[in-house]
């Protein structure tokens, strides 16, 4: 709208996939995937989540469904990812992963960069082989204004925001100043990285 290009309406103009009735796939089922995967239910979705172990309370309280990666994400039709980068997860979507997923499938990184073969992606979603990536996370971040997934139409980016709210960017800020002034106190963090 803003560089004029919305001149009149038409049946197929801006459309997207539909996420009511449709199939959530979650990699990682921490605190955030949980959280997606209640939101999720409420647009009548079935969620599938692959985690590294199974989360038998969540399956019971949200009606999520446990499914091996595979399966996930064949049946899939917004993978989401949530889980933390670390060398079990770096690029652990690559082109044999993006090949299993469905054509009208869409990729949502808002974990970490690193976990997705971005020239993998790249080639996925040119050729066809997938409908739409959202990104809110690259490798290198800030993100060269050259990259190649920043020209395609299908891929939607965000500067690394997914935390962009300002209740949530204070408590961050409260959590960080609890966790100096126990480690000043000669006490440990509540919440370590790397323990």
């Amino acid at each position: 709208m803003r560089n004029g290009e919305w001149k009149t309406w038409s049946p197929m103009q801006l459309t997207g996939q539909d996420i009511y009735q449709s199939t959530m796939g979650i990699i990682g089922l921490g605190r955030i995937g949980q959280a997606l995967a209640k939101r999720a239910k409420g647009f009548d979705m079935r969620v599938l989540y692959f985690n590294r172990s199974r989360k038998l309370d969540a399956e019971q309280e949200s009606g999520i469904e446990y499914a091996e990666l595979d399966v996930l994400l064949a049946q899939s039709d917004f993978v989401c990812l949530m889980t933390p980068l670390n060398d079990e997860t770096y690029h652990f979507i690559g082109k044999p992963e993006l090949e299993q997923m469905k054509s009208t499938a869409v990729l949502i990184n808002t974990a970490r960069g690193g976990i997705v073969d971005e020239e993998a992606l790249y080639d996925a979603l040119t050729q066809g082989k997938l409908w739409a990536a959202g990104l809110d996370v690259f490798e290198q971040e800030p993100v060269r204004m050259d990259h190649p997934l920043l020209k395609l139409p299908n891929v939607v980016v965000l500067p690394h925001i997914g935390s962009s709210s300002i209740r949530t960017r204070t408590l961050m800020a409260e959590l960080a100043a609890e966790n100096l002034i126990r480690g000043l106190r000669g006490q440990q963090s509540e919440h370590l990285v790397n323990a």
